[in-house]
Order: structure tokens, then C-alpha cells, then sequence
């Protein structure tokens, strides 16, 4: 599986600028390449070096393997396009904050000494850099891939790709079922309920704050709007990384797996009044998804995904599904057998057996890989 590990950079003012001249050349070098693929609708990698190859390193000043990933991050981003549904009617652009592309012919690094040595268009720069505990053993025990070099917020970083051995997944018995939520951002069969509450104050009082400071549009608010850029942002995925790493831990050791309703496309199947409207737009179930998969396969524990519909209206005890089950958010009450309880556990439960009762669930076969930033 890979991972991502984020280093932050500490470079010089002289090597600073060597980054910025290099990320221009290298942008440029992407927008030149992607005319080309577009107006010759060559779309593969083979086939776009042997057009650009030469003018790529003679006219934007690349290296030989910095040609060859610009061309690869060119074919990425129609591969991209082509996937999300979304026709190229002109090309692919890149600008200015887009990431410069390194691989390991073009970069290297001295852990111990916490320096990193990259490849700019006046030649190789070894700089420091600063790492946490988890992001030093990460890049200690895996294989170095690819990595993105990118300035924001006036800091330099690099986002490392490291390749890492799949544990051996243990076939399971049962599962934690996991429902996704706004009130309750997860709930499990085992009985907790993580509540959004602080979340959802957070993400209001960022969202009218944000409102007000548009409306007076003077530079001390244009100031304070960048200062405030993406706070609510890492303050949610703090709270999906606490929630993700508790649910592994009640899984793991237990012989149970982790199911997770498939969510995919969830916000264009379901209406919302408009008030409601910011509220789902900003809910981050596909990260939280997203960390619980990846951290369970770090502990060898099977994930899988599966179908939602019904799971909040059918009774867990007599499976009686009717929409009057549900009276409000969260309370359940069955007309059937007069079963009771949080609405979101019940659905926590129905997502359990889902999963129970899925083919092949057992073996661990829908397990999610994904590339999480550390």
C-alpha cells in the first residue's frame, strides 16, 4: 500500500528561489505538454515524449527524468478528466501552485541527517527539512515512490509517496458496523456514538465568520481570511483521524473486520432544504472513510463497503423496514415489534449483518487502499 508522508522544508532564501525558478519551468513545461496531447489527442505517455521530449528540455530548461514526469503528470491529469466524466474541450491547465513532480532518479534524502537532496533547473540543492515520529519511521520502512514538491502558505514541502508491504489480512468472523453521519459523524454496533456537534460549531462559526469578512472585503480582512485558510479544514480531519483510529482499535485483536456503508455519490441522491445545503456539502465522510481503511490495513484488519439503502428504517430485530420506523433523527421505534433505540446504532447494527451477510466479506476481498497525507 502507499502512504504519504509530509515533510515540511527548511530552505534558504538562495534555495528558495531555486525552487520557485524550477516549479515555473516545470508548469510551464506541463501547460506546453498538454497543448500537444491535446491537439494531437495523444493521451499516453510513450506517445507524448517522443513529441515534446526535446523541447521540453531544451526550451523550459528540464533534466532528462523532470522531461519525463512532466509528460507522465500531463497523461495523469486527462486520465483524471476521463475518469471523472469530464470531456476535455481544451487542455489541461497547470498553474502557478501546482505541484513540481520528483521520482527517486531525481531526488534523494539522508534521514539521519534529515536532509533531502532535489534536482532544480541550476542544479541539485540538499536542504533540511523537519519530520514528526510517525513521518521518520514511515520513511524508514518503506520504499521511497514518487513526491510532490509544493509551496503553500509561504512554506515548502514535500509529499512523499512511500510503498509499505500489505500485512496479511485474517479472515474474520463478524464486523464493527460503522454509520456515517452529520449528528453523530460515526456510530458503531459496539454501542458508541461520536457525536458532530463540536465539528458542525466549528464549520458554522468558520462559515459565517468567512461570510462577514467577504462582505467587508478591506485588506485586514483579506488578511485575516488567509490566516484562516484551512483551519476548519485540519480540524476536521483531526477529528476523522481521532474517530478512525478508535474504530480500528475496537476492531483490531477481535477477529471482527470493519463495515462502512458505500456513500459513493451520496450528495447527488439525496435533497437537502437550503439551509441544510452547507451542511452536507461540507460533510467529510469520504476522508473519514478514507482513514479508517487505510489504518486498518496497517493492522491486518478487512474492510468492507456496503449498500446503505433502508439502513436507518429497518428494525434490527424483526427486520420490519417502514419509514414511520424513524419518527426524527434519531430516534427508532418499530411499528412492528415495538423495538426502540438510537436510530443511528440500529442502522450501526443493520450495517453489521449487511456485512455478515455479504459474499466473500469474510476473506476481506473490498478492502479500500488509499493514500492518506501523515
Amino acid at each position: 500500500m502507499l502512504l504519504v508522508a509530509q515533510l515540511k522544508l527548511l530552505p534558504t532564501e538562495q534555495q528558495a528561489n531555486q525552487f520557485v525558478a524550477t516549479a515555473d519551468a516545470f508548469r510551464k513545461a506541463c501547460n506546453y505538454a498538454s497543448a500537444v496531447a491535446f491537439d494531437t489527442n495523444t493521451r499516453k505517455p510513450a506517445g507524448l515524449q517522443k513529441l515534446v521530449y526535446r523541447t521540453l528540455k531544451k526550451d523550459y530548461g528540464l533534466g532528462a527524468q523532470s522531461a519525463c514526469l512532466s509528460v507522465r503528470t500531463v497523461c495523469a491529469a486527462y486520465t483524471t478528466m476521463k475518469a471523472n466524466n469530464r470531456p476535455a474541450t481544451k487542455p489541461a491547465e497547470f498553474h502557478e501552485n501546482s505541484a513540481t513532480v520528483y521520482d527517486c532518479r531525481n531526488f534523494s534524502a539522508d534521514i539521519p541527517k534529515q536532509t533531502i537532496s532535489l534536482w532544480t533547473t541550476t542544479g541539485r540543492v540538499r536542504v533540511a527539512y523537519q519530520q514528526g515520529e510517525r513521518q521518520q519511521n514511515l520513511l524508514a520502512s518503506g520504499l521511497w515512490k514518487q513526491a510532490d514538491l509544493i509551496l503553500r502558505d509561504g512554506s515548502w514541502f514535500l509529499f512523499v509517496s512511500v510503498e509499505l508491504p500489505d500485512p496479511p489480512l485474517v479472515p474474520v468472523a463478524d464486523f464493527l458496523g460503522v454509520d456515517l453521519g452529520v449528528a453523530n459523524v460515526a456510530s458503531d454496533s459496539d454501542g458508541n456514538l461520536y457525536s458532530g456537534q463540536t465539528l458542525k460549531n466549528v464549520r458554522y462559526r468558520h462559515r459565517r465568520l468567512r461570510t462577514k469578512l467577504q462582505r467587508k472585503g478591506t485588506k485586514s480582512a483579506k488578511r485575516l481570511l488567509v490566516k484562516l485558510s484551512g483551519k476548519e479544514y485540519r480540524f476536521a480531519s483531526w477529528v476523522n483521524h481521532n474517530i478512525s483510529k478508535e474504530l480500528v482499535r475496537l476492531a483490531s485483536g477481535t477477529g471482527r473486520g470493519i463495515a462502512l456503508e458505500d456513500l459513493t455519490n451520496i450528495r447527488n441522491r439525496v435533497t437537502a432544504r437550503k439551509r441544510q445545503r452547507a451542511v452536507l456539502h461540507s460533510w467529510s465522510f469520504s476522508q473519514l472513510r478514507q482513514f479508517v481503511a487505510y489504518k486498518a490495513v496497517l493492522a491486518g484488519v478487512a474492510v468492507v463497503f456496503v449498500d446503505p439503502a433502508y439502513t436507518s428504517r429497518t428494525c434490527s430485530e424483526c427486520g420490519c423496514r417502514d419509514k414511520r420506523n424513524r419518527p426524527s433523527q434519531s430516534v427508532f421505534h418499530c411499528v412492528s415489534c415495538g423495538h426502540s433505540g438510537h436510530a443511528d446504532l440500529i442502522a450501526s447494527e443493520n450495517i453489521r449483518r449487511a456485512a455478515v451477510n455479504q459474499p466473500n466479506a469474510r476473506n476481506g476481498l473490498s478492502v479500500a487502499r488509499q493514500s492518506p497525507r501523515l
